[in-house]
């Protein structure tokens, strides 16, 4: 079985669990009319992003490989807003400070299969590699402010900024992935995209419906 096999592999599964966090919070959300975001969306985004960790690796994508990174320590800290991280059993939070960090070892010293030296190497076109790395920094930049608008709360929470940001993000990555051929990246964000903007439209339903129950009052 070829390295791109496993890496096709190994992305459709982190895909596929992205995808079932966000049909989980869109059912969730649709059900009780306005946004919500169980713990669970953080727990399988978690697992999702090592996932995709490793899918960078091997695809040699440093656009993948940065945005991910930077993505898994956000889900972290909101798992840890929320009181959960400290739930979960010591080893399970040991694993996940470890494996990330072992990974980028191994990729470091590099092997038969993948590489630093491999993916420094990698001729991708300056454009296109710019057009992505424009499109993972919005989608990061999402988490970004996520996170400083939750750590003010002192909760976790998705105001409406974060799916705008979202959406913009989500697009380019998807024109990115077009470009790249990348069928991972396609299949992720192309579902992604419709949630977010169904996401908008709830937040600035309920917006407009709190805005109008102060008004009467």
């Amino acid at each position: 079985m070829s390295t791109q096999t496993i890496a096709l592999g190994i992305g459709l599964v982190s895909q596929l669990l992205f995808s079932s966090r966000i049909v989980l919070q869109w059912i969730q959300s649709e059900r009780a009319k306005r946004v919500l975001v169980p713990t669970l969306f953080w727990q399988i985004s978690l697992v999702s992003s090592f996932l995709m960790i490793v899918y960078g690796i091997l695809r040699h994508d440093p656009v993948i490989l940065a945005a991910q990174l930077i993505s898994y320590a956000i889900y972290i800290r909101n798992l840890q807003l929320l009181g959960e991280w400290r739930k979960l059993n010591p080893w399970s939070r040991a694993a996940a400070y470890v494996f990330p960090v072992a990974m980028l070892g191994w990729f470091v010293n590099g092997n038969q299969h993948f590489s630093l030296r491999s993916m420094l190497d990698n001729q991708i076109p300056q454009g296109v590699l710019l057009l992505g790395a424009v499109g993972q920094a919005i989608f990061l930049l999402r988490f970004v402010y996520q996170w400083i608008y939750s750590e003010r709360k002192g909760e976790s929470s998705l105001p409406l900024s974060f799916w705008v940001i979202s959406f913009v993000g989500s697009v380019l990555i998807l024109v990115y992935a077009a470009l790249r051929r990348d069928a991972v990246l396609l299949i992720g964000n192309m579902f992604g995209t419709v949630v977010y903007a169904r996401n908008i439209v709830l937040l600035r339903r309920e917006q407009r419906r709190q805005g109008q129950a102060r008004a009467v009052a």
